[in-house]
């Protein structure tokens, strides 16, 4: 069975680019620590949308869909999930909010995963969760012709149980000396989890929810208010390519973290920007939607998309947000490039 030794995999991670990524991390969340703190009422609003939009990303990724409006509502638990997807979307909601309000309480422990896995198909109606797989599993990728092909065998059904509780304890073990970053031991232990692959269906998804647990428990909650899946969702070619590149020679032991690793780090320092930047729109707040959104296109270095600013100003509807543009356009404080669906703004420095 494979080694899942920590102690000394990680020095091997130890790249220009990865230390560079780390830096970034590690200055942000020093930046941000103290205006969450002080401004924790501020950023409900916050923490409200990144539920939305990281339970409806995970379950994308997997081809889990509802509409927009059933989305919303069982998201905040107003209405009855009546489909399978629904049920699968409410229990990922509800793990999701076990971790935001329970992080520091739920250790990383096998029978902790297999709880949370329990709660993600609590809706089913059949007894799906809360257990490894009964039978060996593969990992299968498709062309675009429609063949399917092997991408990967994972761990073998039988050696389940105990390659689990090998990586769980070799990770408490590695995260417990103080002397490893936990931002590289979290993106080994998710690569893993998923070579493992140990149960039937949603592996995907908890090893997202790990993510998002692990990352709390390290002090890194930028994905409370920023969702990290959707992140993930919106890049996923890059993700499942760095998944694939690290998970080569896996069971030989002669994988290579980097790639994986390498990507993660760059989704939370992606999650990182996008809360400085929506922190700037929470410091603008007393403005009016059209002023707020002037001053988002001020103060952003180069273009910017009219998608982008619907991201950043989530509570500003699109209607709202093009006679914005409109208006700035008129009064020349912004300048147009491009047309159709490439269309970006930048702010008129002349006009300052």
């Amino acid at each position: 069975m494979r080694n899942f030794d920590y102690s000394k995999k990680w020095e091997k991670l130890i790249t220009p680019e990865i230390v560079a990524l780390l830096t970034q991390i590690h200055e942000f969340k020093g930046e941000q620590s103290l205006f969450i703190e002080a401004k924790a009422d501020t950023l409900t609003r916050l923490v409200e949308i990144a539920k939305i939009q990281s339970t409806e990303a995970s379950n994308k990724i997997e081809g889990i869909y509802t509409s927009d409006d059933r989305l919303k509502a069982i998201v905040k638990d107003k209405t009855t999930p009546k489909t399978r997807n629904e049920k699968e979307i409410a229990g990922y909601r509800d793990v999701l909010n076990t971790i935001h309000e329970s992080h520091d309480y739920i250790l990383i422990k096998p029978n902790m995963i297999l709880q949370l896995h329990r709660d993600l198909y609590k809706f089913e109606g059949y007894d799906t969760g809360g257990k490894y797989k009964a039978a060996d599993n593969i990992i299968e990728e498709e062309d675009e012709q429609g063949n399917k092909s092997v991408r990967f065998r994972p761990v073998h059904a039988w050696e389940t149980p105990e390659a689990v509780e090998r990586l769980c304890n070799e990770f408490d073990k590695a995260i417990s000396t103080g002397t490893i970053d936990p931002l590289l031991l979290i993106p080994m232990f998710i690569l893993d989890f998923l070579c493992i692959h140990p149960f039937n269906d949603g592996n995907g998804r908890m090893s997202r929810l790990l993510t998002l647990l692990m990352l709390y428990r390290a002090g890194y909650i930028v994905g409370k208010y920023i969702s990290i899946e959707h992140l993930i969702e919106k890049t996923k070619e890059s993700y499942y390519e760095c998944l694939q590149e690290s998970s080569l020679n896996w069971h030989e032991e002669e994988n290579n973290y980097i790639p994986f690793v390498q990507y993660m780090l760059g989704v939370i320092v992606a999650a990182y920007r996008d809360f400085s930047d929506r922190v700037q729109v929470l410091v603008t707040s007393g403005l009016s939607k059209p002023e707020r959104i002037a001053e988002l296109i001020r103060n952003t270095y180069g273009e910017i998309t009219k998608s982008q600013i619907s991201e950043k100003c989530p509570d500003i509807s699109r209607i709202t947000i093009a006679r914005a543009l409109s208006e700035l356009l008129l009064s020349e404080r912004i300048i147009k490039i491009g047309d159709g669906r490439y269309t970006k703004y930048i702010w008129n420095r002349d006009k300052e």
